[in-house]
């Protein structure tokens, strides 16, 4: 896990998400993309993520980030730069008999832990990202994200605090 030191500070959370915040704040799914190399993008569904990811995997993987509590989520992340994995139509179907097959005992969060890995380890293995590349890849995503924006700053507010700040009275020509 020290290799993912890295993303750490990438939270992964429920559902699918307009744009990651300054936390990451995004499902493993889109960071997974974002840590292969693309642009930033939503996913919904499985069919929203690129050729080059394994359907069964993305599928199992959302399944076990929507099913889980925020702390047992975080445990993903070290699987955010495996999913870039998509092999053959057999290997594929390989990958869903397998996930299908394991599924069903596979409640505990833990234990979904254990049918993903072992997913993982059949046919192709996803090309290796250096940490220091997927670094830079969320962290240009994360730090690009718009910043919030304040009531403060809206000028609607502006006009609405000039209206009842306190005026001065006039100085008096002599």
């Amino acid at each position: 896990m020290d290799e993912f030191d890295h993303i750490l500070n990438w939270k992964l959370k429920h559902g699918s998400h307009p744009f990651p915040g300054k936390d990451g704040g995004t499902c493993i799914n889109e960071a997974a993309i974002v840590a292969a190399g693309f642009e930033y993008q939503p996913v919904r569904r499985v069919e929203d993520m690129p050729s080059c990811f394994s359907r069964p995997i993305c599928e199992l993987a959302m399944r076990l980030n929507d099913n889980s509590t925020n702390t047992e989520r975080q445990r993903l992340l070290p699987f955010v730069t495996r999913l870039a994995c998509a092999d053959t139509p057999e290997v594929e179907a390989r990958r869903a008999s397998f996930i299908n097959c394991h599924s069903a005992a596979a409640h505990a969060f833990d234990d979904g832990l254990r049918v993903l890995e072992a997913t993982l380890a059949i046919g192709r293995q996803a090309d290796l990202v250096s940490s220091a590349e997927a670094r830079s890849r969320m962290d240009d995503v994360q730090f690009g994200a718009p910043r919030r924006k304040l009531l403060a700053d809206s000028s609607v507010f502006s006009l609405f605090k000039g209206w009842f700040e306190k005026k001065q009275p006039a100085e008096q020509s002599v």
